[in-house]
Protein backbone atom coordinates (compact mmCIF):
# COMPACT_ATOMS: atom_id res chain seq x y z
CA UNK A 1 0.00 0.00 0.00
CA UNK A 2 0.95 3.74 -0.28
CA UNK A 3 -0.91 4.93 2.66
CA UNK A 4 2.44 6.09 4.39
CA UNK A 5 4.03 7.70 1.36
CA UNK A 6 0.89 9.69 0.39
CA UNK A 7 0.11 10.77 4.05
CA UNK A 8 3.35 12.27 4.13
CA UNK A 9 2.51 14.33 1.39
CA UNK A 10 0.27 16.00 2.54
CA UNK A 11 0.64 19.78 3.59
CA UNK A 12 0.09 19.40 7.33
CA UNK A 13 1.98 16.05 7.90
CA UNK A 14 5.42 18.05 6.89
CA UNK A 15 6.82 14.83 5.86
CA UNK A 16 6.02 12.63 8.26
CA UNK A 17 3.16 9.96 8.53
CA UNK A 18 2.02 8.80 11.71
CA UNK A 19 2.59 4.96 11.64
CA UNK A 20 -0.19 4.05 14.20
CA UNK A 21 -2.28 5.96 11.63
CA UNK A 22 -1.30 4.29 9.00
CA UNK A 23 -1.75 1.14 10.16
CA UNK A 24 -5.21 1.55 11.16
CA UNK A 25 -5.52 2.92 7.67
CA UNK A 26 -4.28 -0.13 6.01
CA UNK A 27 -5.91 -2.41 8.94
CA UNK A 28 -9.64 -1.35 7.88
CA UNK A 29 -9.30 -1.64 4.29
CA UNK A 30 -7.45 -5.09 4.85
CA UNK A 31 -10.15 -6.11 7.21
CA UNK A 32 -12.67 -4.52 4.71
CA UNK A 33 -11.36 -6.77 2.03
CA UNK A 34 -11.91 -9.91 3.95
CA UNK A 35 -14.69 -9.50 5.66
CA UNK A 36 -16.44 -9.35 2.19
CA UNK A 37 -14.74 -12.91 1.19
CA UNK A 38 -15.27 -14.34 4.19
CA UNK A 39 -19.03 -13.39 3.68
CA UNK A 40 -18.99 -14.46 0.05
CA UNK A 41 -17.35 -17.80 1.64
CA UNK A 42 -19.77 -18.10 4.41
CA UNK A 43 -22.60 -18.05 1.36
CA UNK A 44 -21.06 -20.80 -0.92
CA UNK A 45 -20.42 -23.61 2.27
CA UNK A 46 -23.60 -26.22 2.42
CA UNK A 47 -24.44 -25.05 5.90
CA UNK A 48 -25.06 -21.43 4.69
CA UNK A 49 -28.17 -21.11 6.80
CA UNK A 50 -25.93 -21.70 10.34
CA UNK A 51 -23.78 -19.08 9.30
CA UNK A 52 -26.51 -16.28 8.74
CA UNK A 53 -25.49 -14.01 11.60
CA UNK A 54 -21.38 -14.39 10.54
CA UNK A 55 -22.25 -13.11 6.95
CA UNK A 56 -24.71 -10.50 8.08
CA UNK A 57 -21.70 -9.27 10.55
CA UNK A 58 -18.97 -9.43 8.23
CA UNK A 59 -21.19 -7.85 5.36
CA UNK A 60 -21.52 -4.67 7.97
CA UNK A 61 -17.59 -4.91 9.58
CA UNK A 62 -16.93 -4.67 5.75
CA UNK A 63 -19.00 -1.57 5.56
CA UNK A 64 -17.59 -0.23 8.63
CA UNK A 65 -14.24 -0.68 8.30
CA UNK A 66 -14.09 1.29 4.83
CA UNK A 67 -15.97 4.38 6.02
CA UNK A 68 -13.54 4.51 9.14
CA UNK A 69 -10.52 3.79 6.35
CA UNK A 70 -11.94 6.88 4.18
CA UNK A 71 -12.72 8.81 6.84
CA UNK A 72 -9.52 8.57 8.87
CA UNK A 73 -7.52 8.67 5.64
CA UNK A 74 -8.74 12.24 5.48
CA UNK A 75 -6.48 14.90 7.19
CA UNK A 76 -7.85 18.37 6.69
CA UNK A 77 -10.18 20.13 9.05
CA UNK A 78 -10.20 17.06 11.72
CA UNK A 79 -12.93 16.86 14.15
CA UNK A 80 -11.42 14.76 17.18
CA UNK A 81 -13.96 14.13 19.55
CA UNK A 82 -16.05 12.09 15.65
CA UNK A 83 -13.42 11.00 14.78
CA UNK A 84 -12.48 8.92 18.35
CA UNK A 85 -16.08 7.98 17.87
CA UNK A 86 -15.67 6.57 14.51
CA UNK A 87 -12.91 4.54 15.47
CA UNK A 88 -14.02 3.30 18.53
CA UNK A 89 -17.68 2.24 16.71
CA UNK A 90 -15.27 0.32 14.12
CA UNK A 91 -13.42 -1.77 17.14
CA UNK A 92 -16.52 -2.54 18.62
CA UNK A 93 -18.24 -3.54 14.99
CA UNK A 94 -14.65 -5.91 14.16
CA UNK A 95 -14.75 -7.28 17.88
CA UNK A 96 -18.33 -8.23 17.18
CA UNK A 97 -17.37 -9.57 13.71
CA UNK A 98 -14.19 -11.36 15.44
CA UNK A 99 -16.51 -12.89 17.76
CA UNK A 100 -19.20 -13.98 15.51
CA UNK A 101 -16.13 -15.64 13.14
CA UNK A 102 -14.51 -17.37 15.82
CA UNK A 103 -17.74 -19.47 16.59
CA UNK A 104 -17.21 -20.86 13.34
CA UNK A 105 -13.66 -21.12 12.79
CA UNK A 106 -12.86 -24.90 14.14
CA UNK A 107 -14.99 -25.35 10.74
CA UNK A 108 -14.29 -23.01 8.10
CA UNK A 109 -11.02 -21.92 7.43
CA UNK A 110 -12.29 -18.62 6.32
CA UNK A 111 -13.84 -17.57 9.44
CA UNK A 112 -10.80 -18.45 11.18
CA UNK A 113 -8.59 -16.18 9.14
CA UNK A 114 -11.76 -13.04 9.42
CA UNK A 115 -11.70 -13.21 13.00
CA UNK A 116 -7.73 -12.52 12.79
CA UNK A 117 -7.57 -10.14 10.22
CA UNK A 118 -10.75 -8.68 12.71
CA UNK A 119 -9.04 -8.69 15.91
CA UNK A 120 -5.98 -6.62 14.51
CA UNK A 121 -8.14 -3.65 12.85
CA UNK A 122 -10.09 -3.70 16.33
CA UNK A 123 -6.20 -3.04 18.13
CA UNK A 124 -5.07 -0.75 15.43
CA UNK A 125 -8.46 1.44 16.05
CA UNK A 126 -8.41 1.09 19.63
CA UNK A 127 -4.90 2.85 19.85
CA UNK A 128 -5.32 5.44 17.34
CA UNK A 129 -8.54 6.32 19.01
CA UNK A 130 -6.95 6.19 22.68
CA UNK A 131 -3.95 8.49 21.24
CA UNK A 132 -6.82 10.89 20.89
CA UNK A 133 -6.88 13.40 23.81
CA UNK A 134 -10.23 15.51 24.36
CA UNK A 135 -9.80 19.17 23.16
CA UNK A 136 -9.71 21.34 26.67
CA UNK A 137 -11.88 24.47 26.56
Amino acid sequence: MHTSEILSTHPGAQGVANSALVACIEACFDCAQVCTVCADADLAEEDVAVLRTCIRRCLDCSDVCVTTGRVISRRTGIDEPALKRILETCGETCRECAEECERHAEHHVHCRVCAEVCRRCEQACGLVAGSITPAVH
